[in-house]
């Protein structure tokens, strides 16, 4: 079974895009496997609407270690599984609590045992003309996109498309990301989870 990790910096929309996801493919209730950065492991079953509530928030950091799902695809005559897993929000400086920053390790070391990685990035706020400045080589995202990008499965999401700013962002990221897949995304109004579907189905 291939892995599929979904990574970027906090609150862009990562663990909403996983949830989209399994929605999308008709996912009613959806089995979360969390492991947390000292190896401990456990799931649990949710109606795919209490998980949105209770796993996706707007505080940074709410999601404190990996959580997975199991996503099955059609592909030919047959089915393909992939573990998707939802990671911590990564941040440029040393994160103040401790157990957020295992969280982090924890995050950058799955990247490595990945064979698709979904790197999303916020299209609103890279739009926003009160919101952040491109992003230049240093930034955690450019670093992100050199480090995971060659690695083959890899593409951009553009979130929250259907907020305001989010077209100038898209095409701000186009323009900073060129040569990598940049898909247009809204995991809330669930726009272009097609090609996310797409992308993941092509590299399994």
């Amino acid at each position: 079974m291939k892995r599929c990790i979904v990574l970027g910096k906090p609150n862009v929309g990562k663990t909403l895009l996983a949830l989209a996801l399994a929605d999308y493919m008709k996912v009613k209730d959806v089995e979360i496997t969390f492991q947390d950065p000292g190896g401990a492991r456990y799931s649990r079953k949710y109606p795919m609407d209490i998980a949105i509530r209770e796993l996706v928030g707007t505080l940074p950091h709410q999601t404190r270690c990996l959580q997975s799902l199991s996503l099955e695809f059609r592909a030919g005559k047959g089915k393909k599984t992939v573990e998707l897993v939802d990671t911590t929000g990564l941040i440029d400086e040393i994160h103040d609590d401790p157990l957020t920053r295992k969280a982090m390790a924890q995050t950058l070391s799955a990247i490595r045992s990945a064979q698709i990685i979904i790197h999303v990035i916020d299209a609103h706020l890279l739009g926003d003309a009160d919101g952040l400045s491109d992003p230049r080589e240093g930034d955690l995202d450019m670093q992100l996109a050199a480090f995971a990008g060659p690695r083959g499965g890899y593409c951009i999401v553009a979130n929250k498309m259907d907020l305001p700013g989010a077209k100038r962002g898209l095409a701000r990221i186009r323009r900073l990301f060129t040569g990598y897949k940049v898909l247009p995304v809204s995991a809330a109004t669930r726009e272009g989870l097609k090609e996310v579907r797409r992308h993941v189905l092509r590299n399994l």
